[in-house]
């Protein structure tokens, strides 16, 4: 894995996959009012007529996506991860049911977002959307692989949620490691046999930081982006536990029904692992500056390590 570069942000790739699949005549863009906040902007400046524009009606666009996706148009559709939550039963009874194939993205996921205070911060969004049948559930750690994944959705076969991020994170990929990201199969991004990192979005970087300081310890640790949260990739999490003394789960999400829920739940029926849940613990945000604030719920580099090395 090459070593990881200067900030994008996750949802600066996905606007811009929006207009790499373009020449797709299927694929239309909806809106409900924060296309300059999600990137999908970006789709609407050049292709204003396969746009629709619905205003702070995020329940009518899912059931308007819906409908063109009946019609065998390609729909992506993006609003906040928190305003998501508002249409999450049409969503539901809408799309998913009915089986058909909508790509929902929810920008400015996790207390991340910062200064925009706990009303703005989605920490149950990506478990709400795994309770979901035949839902795909996605949350890229980059702008990079934001962008690859959200193009391979053009030709995915569910429904699907994607997370994205407002702030710059360091890359984890380039333009030529992401072309091995699959949608469905986690990311390793560094080997190591004592202990798993298993990260999403935003904590990934951290996790790979973290990583450095481990083997600075003589701790060898394996990075995971686990990028794909449903379907989970089982194989590797088998193979982890096999190899592995222990996993560590990260992610700017409650630990309520998140990432490491869904480890955990796997991993309890097949190759019981030690596992240490590192996320938000049963609480909202507040306002305040990212670090600061992933500080305060106990998501840092210094974390990780500390919960990584108990495992050894």
């Amino acid at each position: 894995m090459s070593a990881p570069s200067s900030g994008g942000a996750s949802r600066d790739g996905y606007g811009a996959a929006l207009l790499d699949i373009a020449d797709d005549p299927r694929v239309v863009v909806l809106e409900a009012d924060l296309g300059k906040s999600t990137k999908s902007c970006l789709f609407r400046a050049e292709y204003p007529e396969r746009t629709v524009s619905l205003g702070i009606a995020e329940q009518n666009m899912m059931l308007v996506a819906a409908g063109l996706a009946s019609c065998g148009k390609v729909p992506f559709a993006s609003t906040f991860a928190i305003f998501s939550e508002r249409a999450f039963e049409q969503v539901r009874n809408g799309i998913a049911r009915p089986g058909l194939v909508v790509h929902v993205c929810g920008s400015h996921g996790g207390i991340h977002t910062g200064t925009d205070g706990s009303s703005a911060q989605s920490i149950e969004d990506l478990a709400l959307y795994r309770t979901v049948p035949g839902m795909t559930v996605m949350h890229p750690c980059d702008d990079i692989s934001a962008r690859h994944l959200t193009t391979e959705l053009l030709n995915h076969d569910r429904p699907s949620y994607t997370r994205t991020a407002r702030n710059k994170t360091l890359r984890m990929y380039d333009e030529n490691s992401v072309k091995d990201l699959t949608i469905g199969k986690g990311s390793v991004l560094r080997q190591g046999s004592d202990v798993a990192i298993i990260a999403i979005g935003v904590m990934v970087h951290k996790a790979m930081q973290a990583a450095d300081e481990l083997a600075s310890q003589g701790i060898e640790a394996t990075v995971v982006d686990m990028h794909t949260l449903k379907p989970l990739d089982t194989d590797l999490l088998d193979k982890l536990a096999t190899e592995c003394s222990g996993i560590v789960t990260v992610e700017d999400h409650s630990v309520i029904a998140g990432l490491g829920s869904a480890v955990a739940e796997y991993l309890s029926q097949t190759n019981p692992t030690p596992i240490k849940m590192l996320g938000v613990k049963d609480r909202f945000g507040e306002s305040g500056g990212s670090e600061e604030l992933l500080e305060l719920v106990g998501l840092t580099k210094e974390a990780i390590v500390e919960s990584a090395s108990s495992f050894v």
